[in-house]
């Protein structure tokens, strides 16, 4: 199984490079399946074919749907939001506004995802492609797994213990009623779980890279850097940079001004993505729509039919690592396209909260690390590198050799 993310700012033609790799994977005999998370819905325009919530087979081996979120969501958030509407209720809030305020921010994008995960386990396609949101929307979505988990791990139960100590004192005031079900958390606890398995099989780079497509403007470029950057410290893997819309060369001023202003754009690209390849697609003479003219795009993408798998994962840089190096265990980050001082880290409790050029992610440590103090830490040749040393006291043996206390080796984000 494989799943291919395509995302980018908004109208640089990421469902047009998503709806053309997934229609070459089906020509070449791939069972494939064609899924779009953005709100705004347009696989079927693209397409020309009327889409739904389920899949529907297109042409011969390609289905294609969109994620209806609201369905999912009156399904899956049903029990909570029943239990918070009552309470509501109870304190005069009217049915309307208490059904917006029992709406969890970020839910429907949550849902987005583990809608994507249930086709990848339980369908039987080969590989996923899958037309994200812009790129603000699908930050927040990929970070969302990670970081709903850690609340939904840490602080939930806390909730739990104090729900389930206070519910006899509610029973004899006569207010039982104001205390969550247990049911309730076990729902909530559920989401924990699925969402863990959602960050396990996205940030697997075996299973999951995401592309990035953009076009040749500076300010377009610009996001696609930012973005580069963030999803390498939410530990995704980025395997083709797609430069949409080039213009071909012309004698006209008009398209010899843009022909040398994308130029240049696209010399920087190539320098900022090193290592990654950065493909172009020209600027055509209409609006891509339907199969054929698909089929053009993955011509230039991919090569004549059959040309080389669009699903195939190039190679890939490790994202976080841990080493021995003497007494001290090494983490490592690659932070690729970021400055010194957009960098930030800081010890709390057994987690490590990075903040990275206005992103943050809360990661928690293997437990090799929460066994040892921060001694030190550095940002260099786009690498953050945070030393640790093992503290004696949570030790069962003498610490001053990790190699010899069986904990050598590697761990992988």
């Amino acid at each position: 199984m494989r799943i291919v993310l395509f995302t980018g700012k908004g109208g640089v033609g990421k469902t047009t490079t998503a709806s053309a790799t997934a229609l070459r994977l089906a020509d070449r005999g791939v069972k494939t399946l064609l899924l779009s998370t953005d709100s705004a819905h347009s696989l079927g325009d693209a397409l020309g074919a009327p889409l739904g919530n389920e899949p529907t087979e297109v042409v011969e081996g390609l289905w294609a749907a969109q994620i209806d979120t609201q369905r999912r969501f009156e399904a899956a958030w049903h029990e909570v939001q029943r239990f918070l509407l009552d309470l509501l209720a109870r304190g005069g809030v009217d049915p309307i506004t208490a059904e917006e305020l029992t709406v969890l921010p970020g839910v429907e994008e949550v849902l987005a995802l583990l809608a994507v995960r249930d086709f990848a386990v339980n369908g039987s396609w080969d590989v996923l492609v899958v037309d994200c949101a812009p790129t603000a929307e699908t930050l927040r979505l990929l970070a969302l797994p990670e970081a709903l988990g850690w609340y939904l791990q840490k602080v939930f139960p806390a909730h739990r213990r104090l729900a389930k100590g206070m519910r006899p004192l509610a029973a004899m005031m006569g207010r039982s009623d104001v205390i969550p079900p247990d049911s309730l958390f076990d729902a909530l606890l559920r989401l924990s779980d699925d969402l863990a398995s959602v960050r396990e099989l996205l940030a697997d780079p075996a299973v999951t890279s995401v592309r990035l497509v953009l076009t040749p403007e500076s300010v377009v470029a610009a996001e696609a850097r930012r973005t580069f950057t963030a999803l390498a410290l939410y530990g995704y893997c980025v395997d083709l940079v797609i430069a949409n819309r080039v213009f071909p060369p012309g004698r006209d001023a008009f398209r010899t001004a843009w022909v040398s202003a994308q130029q240049v754009q696209l010399a920087q690209l190539r320098e900022s993505f090193a290592g990654l390849p950065v493909r172009e697609l020209p600027y055509g003479h209409a609006e891509p729509v339907g199969a054929d003219a698909l089929r053009g795009i993955a011509d230039s993408l991919y090569g004549a039919l059959p040309g080389e798998d669009p699903a195939r994962s190039g190679e890939t840089v490790e994202l976080m690592t841990v080493d021995t190096e003497g007494d001290e265990y090494v983490l490592r980050m690659w932070l690729p396209l970021v400055e010194r001082a957009s960098v930030d880290a800081a010890r709390s409790g057994d987690d490590l909260v990075l903040t990275v050029a206005g992103h943050r992610r809360v990661l928690t440590l293997p437990s090799v690390l929460r066994r040892c103090d921060v001694v030190g830490g550095e940002f260099a040749d786009r690498e953050l590198r945070v030393r640790f040393r093992p503290n004696p006291a949570m030790w069962p043996q003498p610490a001053s050799d990790p190699a010899r206390a069986g904990r050598r080796g590697r761990a992988r984000d």
